[in-house]
């Protein structure tokens, strides 16, 4: 990252990150954590539809297709569609540490182009963890993992309760992710949206 806010600098006493017992096995596709999820959800027409999968460590790797109605400019992926792969790529990290976090601060740097029809490939890792602070890095490849990088990010997650949601969310929303008879994706549906 070219010039990071010092927000997003760890603290001296900031720890490295603990992969969760139960957090899912490498290479295991993590599936959305709700729906709707402009980010990884299935139902929305124009989303990312974005796929991401555990790694080694506490690291994610996604990708997704930039499609025609994710572009700015003619031919482009938008910027802000791309801010919103990187976040939903860190925000997946959340869920090998078993921990609802919510972004706090996302920083990034757009160091190409993107065309339409391009598959954006990201990698993300958590850095430390400090308290209720979860610090974390991804970055965006195009034409294949190896491929030049295109985006990057910094981002900071805060650990937050499951009241956030209900408290700040739209009330048939959270009645309908809360009666989810599936654990798991009731879980999941409180996991990373601010």
């Amino acid at each position: 990252m070219s010039g990071s806010s010092a927000a997003l600098q760890p603290p001296a006493d900031a720890v490295q990150p603990v992969r969760h017992p139960d957090a899912p096995a490498p290479g295991e596709l993590l599936g959305a954590h709700y729906g709707q999820c402009f980010g990884c959800g299935g139902e929305q027409a124009h989303g990312l539809h974005l796929a991401a999968r555990a790694g080694e460590g506490v690291s994610v790797t996604a990708e997704f297709t930039v499609r025609p109605a994710h572009q700015g400019a003619p031919g482009l992926a938008h910027g802000g569609v791309l801010a919103t792969a990187l976040d939903e790529t860190l925000g997946s990290l959340n869920w090998l540490l078993r921990t609802i976090a919510v972004t706090g601060r996302l920083e990034t740097d757009f160091v190409r182009p993107v065309p339409v029809g391009t598959v954006l490939y990201l990698e993300a890792e958590v850095t430390a963890v400090a308290g209720r602070k979860i610090y974390s890095t991804a970055t965006g490849r195009i034409g294949g993992p190896e491929g030049p990088v295109a985006v990057r990010a910094e981002a900071l997650f805060i650990e937050v309760k499951v009241d956030h949601f209900i408290d700040n969310g739209r009330p048939e929303e959270i009645r309908a992710a809360m009666d989810d008879p599936d654990q798991v994706r009731r879980a999941r549906a409180f996991e990373v949206n601010p």
